[in-house]
């Protein structure tokens, strides 16, 4: 059995790293070199960088900050945010990024999942669901990055992630837009449901507010990871003492 992940997530506007509640009333929590830096000697299994505005404002992610980052870490990090070509991807990719992930760009033309993975491999390859609970069914919404130009798509999630594995993506990160920010927990139904309907690996994202609440996921359903950003960020959940907490719960964790 593989080892669950311990993913904190930073989310970048304007060159800094930035946290809201439920994709709402960002303000700046730090330098991204700098949290990079930290989370990488603290133990984390993986990073993940939302550039949470650039699909809406057509623009991709700046290469110059990638490549600060694959300077001073040493573990596997994914970058997001408006890679809409293969060009846009190649850039990412060459300046040391292990991982693209695309969110919006893939909703507006899913055929560019087929092309990233032709072309990079399914391992690089990764699409992010931004799902909401709209009137007892998870729908799938879009430029979630500016709460002004949010899009609430026909599109049912599950439908969603069933589409994405069959056009090849490597995995699948589950934003749980209601839960995120509000610590009250992961949405253990939603994510059981897509973990169910798919066999490529799904990364939990949105609810994270104790320690307990990774056991729970870990525990409950089969994602292969857990993302989080405020409570680490905070300094609240120490990644060294999360990590021993879980294994102490008896999941398999890298340490």
């Amino acid at each position: 059995m593989l080892s669950k992940r311990i993913i904190p997530c930073l989310d970048v506007l304007n060159n800094q790293v930035v946290k809201g509640v439920k994709f709402q009333n960002h303000r700046v929590v730090g330098d991204i070199v700098e949290l990079a830096a930290h989370y990488s000697q603290q133990g984390a299994d993986e990073l993940v960088f939302y550039d949470i505005d650039a699909s809406t404002r057509q623009s991709g992610v700046s290469p110059q900050w990638v490549s600060q980052i694959a300077k001073t870490i040493n573990i596997p990090f994914c970058v997001a945010g408006g890679i809409r070509s293969i060009k846009q991807a190649y850039a990412i990719l060459n300046a040391g990024a292990d991982k693209i992930s695309i969110n919006s760009p893939a909703l507006e033309r899913p055929q560019l999942i087929n092309e990233l993975v032709a072309t990079f491999g399914q391992q690089c390859v990764v699409v992010g669901v931004d799902s909401n609970l709209v009137n007892n069914e998870y729908v799938v919404c879009q430029y979630t990055g500016d709460s002004k130009k949010t899009l609430q798509t026909t599109r049912s999630t599950l439908d969603w992630v069933k589409e994405i594995e069959s056009r090849g993506a490597g995995e699948i990160v589950v934003n749980c837009m209601q839960q995120d920010g509000v610590k009250n927990g992961y949405d253990i139904m939603h994510l059981s449901a897509v973990t169910n309907s798919v066999n490529i690996p799904v990364i939990a994202s949105g609810g994270a507010g104790v320690m307990a609440h990774f056991d729970a996921v870990f525990a409950k359903t089969s994602v292969s990871g857990a993302l989080a950003a405020s409570v680490f960020h905070s300094g609240y959940i120490a990644i060294p003492r999360l990590k021993q907490y879980l294994q102490a719960q008896n999941h398999i964790i890298r340490v």
